[in-house]
């Protein structure tokens, strides 16, 4: 089976049970950065990576919602979730590498917790970066290579595994891409012995 199939593949059979594995570390270290990042979207918003629909409730109300995921079955539990919301949310099955969209297309886009796990990080945001239009925001929460030593190597050691079984790298760093990419960085926090990374940037606007 090719590999980008065999990603799509783990993520489908993982769909159904996948709040409930992770929901200690959910409550424990994401949930917090969820609410940062989705709490700054504004305007027409595309979430990349949707899974399961976590962020839904985050986002504020005028805020105008389409998730994309490459898994059919995370965009199904994810339909259930939006299902129960008062705010209306388009779901699609796309890949983040080669987004459906055209140039210029929302006011924000939004990724947390999925780029560890996107085969090439820096397609994913170009693509991001070509549907944003000028002066939108990228918002990004993920974990990244700490800035503790120990941290840092059992991270090294960890995707001798990850990677190979599902594509998750521990050991990226999407705010030097996005940087590369032209964005002007509006804020950044490192959490977790510098392990999780919140970046709100900004494309720069057309003179």
């Amino acid at each position: 089976m090719p590999r980008r199939a065999r990603l799509i593949h783990y993520w489908d059979d993982r769909a159904a049970g996948y709040e409930q594995k992770t929901a200690t570390m959910e409550r424990r270290l994401l949930a917090d950065s969820r609410r940062w990042v989705c709490q700054r979207a504004t305007g027409a918003t595309l979430e990349l990576a949707v899974g399961t629909g976590l962020n839904l409730p985050h986002y504020p109300d005028d805020v105008q919602v389409i998730g994309v995921d490459w898994s059919p079955e995370m965009v199904r539990v994810a339909a259930r979730r939006a299902s129960r919301s008062a705010r209306p949310v388009a779901l699609a099955r796309a890949d983040a590498a080669a987004l459906p969209f055209a140039d210029d297309r929302f006011d924000t886009v939004l990724c947390t917790f999925s780029l560890c796990c996107v085969p090439d990080e820096r397609a994913a945001l170009t693509e991001a970066v070509r549907v944003l239009r000028p002066g939108g925001s990228l918002l990004l929460a993920d974990h990244i290579v700490a800035s503790h030593p120990v941290v840092r190597a059992v991270q090294h050691v960890a995707e001798m595994v990850s990677i190979p079984l599902q594509g998750e790298h521990y050991t990226r760093r999407p705010l030097h891409t996005v940087r590369r990419l032209g964005l002007e960085t509006v804020d950044t926090q490192r959490l977790t012995y510098g392990a999780i990374e919140r970046v709100h940037a900004r494309k720069p606007a057309r003179h």
